[in-house]
């Protein structure tokens, strides 16, 4: 089969290698951002996180490794490995790491 610019980029990765945890930091690579939405991965040293926002898209927050505390709407759930959460589109959230924590998140804007 002929390689062209589109099967060049077809590879299988690890999702966990895709962001690196950085010591006091948070780490993103976003590697979809299309109209329709974005997928971008993310590392958070423990300690770290986003505080309370609101996005104009649904979005699907799945945690690849580690122990994250998620709240929305005012309720809080602690996610870890291998679990996920639905945010609906305009209710306000916030993360933090309770422990180090990667993930992957979905923004869906179609």
């Amino acid at each position: 089969m002929e390689e062209n610019e589109t099967t060049a980029k077809i590879r299988a990765v690890m999702m966990s290698d895709l962001a690196d945890y950085q010591e006091d930091s948070v780490v993103s690579r976003t590697v979809i951002d299309k109209k329709a939405g974005t997928v971008t991965f993310f590392a958070f040293d423990q300690g770290q996180g986003l505080s309370e926002h609101v996005a104009s898209y649904d979005a699907l927050l799945c945690i690849l490794d580690g122990e994250a505390e998620i709240t929305v709407s005012g309720k809080t759930y602690r996610l870890k490995e291998g679990e996920m959460i639905l945010i609906p589109a305009k209710k306000p959230h916030a993360l933090k790491a309770k422990k180090r924590f990667k993930m992957m998140l979905i923004m869906v804007k179609a």
